[in-house]
C-alpha cells in the first residue's frame, strides 16, 4: 500500500523526531497516554465514556431546541495543532443536531477574491442568524497561527489582525452573539502517533495534508505562535477554553459540558452540564507545550 507524501510522516518518525518522541510511541500501549504531564495514565474506559456521551447528547439536543425557539445565536471556535482532535469533537457535538440550526463551517484555502477583502469579512458571513449555532473548525485565528508558521502572511498583516481582533469579538458579543473559543492542546508525542495511525489508514489518509507534514518540523514555531496568540486574545469578554486533548474521549466531554455549562437553556439539567474537568480543562495557564 503507498503511502501519502511518499511516506514522509513515518520517515520524520525514524529519522528526524526527537528520541524521547521516538521512545514515548515505541513503548507505549494502545491506550497508554503518552505525555507525563497529563493528569490521567491511560484513556478513559469506553463504558464510562459512552454514558456520559448519551447524557450529554440530550443535553445538546434540548440547547438545540432553546437554541431555536429563542433565538439564540451561538458560535464555537474550534481552534488547536493538527490532529488534537477538532474534527472529532466537532462531529460528536453535531451528530445528533439538525444541521438546520447547527451548522458547521470549514474554510478552505482564500479565494483571489478573498484575498483581497477585509481579512475577517469571509468570516464574518458565515456568522449565525437568529436561532442558529454555528461551529467554526479552524477560524479567524488562522491568521495568528498557521499562516504565521508558514508565512502565508506578513507581520503588518498579523499586527493588523491582533489589532482589530479583540474590537471584532467584542461586536460579536455585545451583538448578542454567544461566543466560545476552544484550543484543544495535543502533546508532541500523541500528535505524532496519530499521524502515523492516519497514514497507514487508508479510510483516513485524506485528513492528512502537506502542512501537517511540513508542521511536524515547526513544533516550535507553532509553539511561539499560540502563546502570542493567548497572550493577544485571552479577553475578558472572549477568553479561550484550553482542553488537553491527549486522550480524545476526556477532551469531547470536557469541550462538550464547557459549551453547555457556559450557556442558559430550557430543560437543562446541572448535573449532567455541569463544569468540564479542571485536571484537563481551563485557561490558557492549562496549555501545555
Amino acid at each position: 500500500m503507498s503511502l501519502p507524501f511518499d511516506g514522509a510522516i513515518s520517515t520524520f518518525y525514524k529519522e528526524t523526531a526527537p528520541e524521547e518522541i521516538r521512545r514515548a510511541i515505541a513503548e507505549a500501549g494502545k491506550n497508554d497516554i503518552l505525555s507525563d504531564t497529563y493528569p490521567y495514565p491511560a484513556v478513559m474506559k469506553s463504558d464510562s465514556y459512552d454514558e456520559t456521551m448519551t447524557d450529554l447528547q440530550m443535553e445538546l439536543v434540548k440547547l438545540q431546541s432553546d437554541v431555536k425557539a429563542s433565538g439564540k445565536r451561538v458560535v464555537v471556535v474550534f481552534e488547536g495543532r493538527d490532529a488534537a482532535g477538532k474534527g472529532g469533537t466537532i462531529k460528536r457535538m453535531r451528530e445528533n443536531l439538525n444541521p438546520r440550526v447547527a451548522r458547521t463551517v470549514a474554510l478552505s484555502k482564500p479565494s483571489d477574491r478573498e484575498a483581497g477583502e477585509w481579512y475577517f469579512q469571509r468570516y464574518a458571513q458565515h456568522l449565525p442568524t437568529t436561532g442558529e449555532l454555528v461551529l467554526f473548525d479552524r477560524s479567524w485565528y488562522n491568521r495568528a497561527v498557521v499562516e504565521k508558521v508558514f508565512d502565508f502572511c506578513t507581520d503588518d498583516q498579523r499586527a493588523r489582525f491582533f489589532q482589530q481582533l479583540p474590537e471584532f469579538e467584542d461586536m460579536l458579543v455585545s451583538e448578542g452573539i454567544h461566543l466560545v473559543k476552544l484550543w484543544l492542546n495535543v502533546g508532541r508525542a500523541e500528535q505524532l502517533r496519530r499521524f502515523l495511525a492516519r497514514e497507514k489508514d487508508p479510510l483516513k489518509q485524506w485528513k492528512l495534508s502537506w502542512i501537517d507534514v511540513e508542521g511536524l518540523s515547526r513544533w516550535d514555531a507553532y509553539t511561539d505562535a499560540i502563546q502570542e496568540t493567548f497572550a493577544r486574545s485571552h479577553t475578558d469578554v472572549a477568553p479561550w477554553t484550553v482542553v488537553r486533548s491527549d486522550d480524545k474521549r476526556r477532551a469531547r466531554i470536557a469541550a462538550i459540558r464547557a459549551v453547555l455549562n457556559g450557556i442558559d437553556y430550557a430543560g437543562k439539567i446541572a448535573n449532567v452540564a455541569s463544569a468540564p474537568d479542571s485536571k484537563i480543562c481551563g485557561g490558557p495557564d492549562i496549555w501545555d507545550a
